[in-house]
């Protein structure tokens, strides 16, 4: 399956911002995705993850309650809106899948990754 995230930009703390991740290539209702993200000189981070069938969904500590993950398996899509951000949210962020929902970073496909950007 290939991977193509986009939404990342600039946005002051408080703000919103929408991720999606189109996917191309074998049947998207059969993986897993999640969202991982990477801030400069920091290791891979889990932030998010959702089922094959949308049922059910994972959260990091640090974003729960601002971020919700959700898919459109008839889209082949899936997407992040992220609400009140913080500088701290500053990070690539990376669309990935995998047959097995985990909550850790070891995904088996990764997408290009998009900038989001949060100013104080």
């Amino acid at each position: 399956v290939q991977l193509q995230a986009s939404g990342g930009g600039l946005v002051q703390a408080g703000g919103s911002l929408r991720l999606s991740c189109a996917a191309s290539g074998r049947a998207f209702s059969s993986y897993a995705m999640a969202w991982i993200r990477q801030s400069p000189g920091k290791e891979r981070e889990f932030v998010a993850a959702i089922s094959r069938s949308g049922g059910s969904t994972y959260y990091a500590d640090s974003v729960k309650g601002r971020f919700t993950i959700s898919r459109d398996n008839a889209k082949n899509t899936v997407y992040l809106q992220m609400n009140s951000l913080k500088p701290e949210d500053t990070a690539v962020y990376y669309c990935a899948a995998d047959k097995i929902l985990t909550t850790v970073t070891a995904y088996d496909y990764w997408g290009q990754g998009t900038q989001v950007t949060v100013s104080s």
